[in-house]
C-alpha cells in the first residue's frame, strides 16, 4: 500500500502543482490512533483538498513509483562513484571500447523498471 505523501505528490503533479513547491501548505498527520494517515492542513492555493476517494485513486500510480524509486536507489548504489565513472568513459574513449555502457546496461539490466 502506497503512502499518502506519494498519493499527495501525485494528485498535486496531475493538477499542475509540485510537491517541492506546496509540502509547506499541509500537514499530512498520523495520530497513532489505528486509523492511519491524513491530510491534517490544507493549505494549497488554488487547488481544493483532495476527498478520500481522489486519494484512493492513485494507489496503483504511487505503488508504481514507490517501486521504482527503491529500484533508482539500488541502481545509485550500484553505479559506482562519479570519479570511477569518469575514469571508465576516459579510458572508453582512449582505447576504443565501451566498458562504460556496458556497466550502465548491466546495473539496469539487474534491477529492470516496472
Amino acid at each position: 500500500m502506497a503512502i499518502l505523501k506519494t498519493k499527495v505528490k501525485l494528485y498535486l503533479e496531475a493538477n499542475s502543482k509540485t510537491w517541492e513547491a506546496e509540502k509547506d501548505n499541509m500537514i499530512l498527520q498520523n495520530d497513532s490512533d489505528g486509523n492511519g494517515d491524513y491530510i491534517h492542513t490544507w493549505n494549497v492555493s488554488g487547488l481544493t483538498k483532495p476527498s478520500d476517494s481522489q486519494i484512493a485513486s492513485y494507489e496503483t500510480a504511487a505503488n508504481a513509483e514507490e517501486a521504482n524509486d527503491v529500484i533508482d536507489a539500488t541502481r545509485q548504489t550500484q553505479y559506482l562513484s562519479w570519479q570511477e565513472q569518469m575514469e571508465m568513459i576516459y579510458k572508453d574513449q582512449k582505447n576504443g571500447t565501451s566498458t562504460f555502457k556496458d556497466h550502465c546496461d548491466k546495473v539496469r539490466s539487474d534491477n529492470p523498471k516496472g
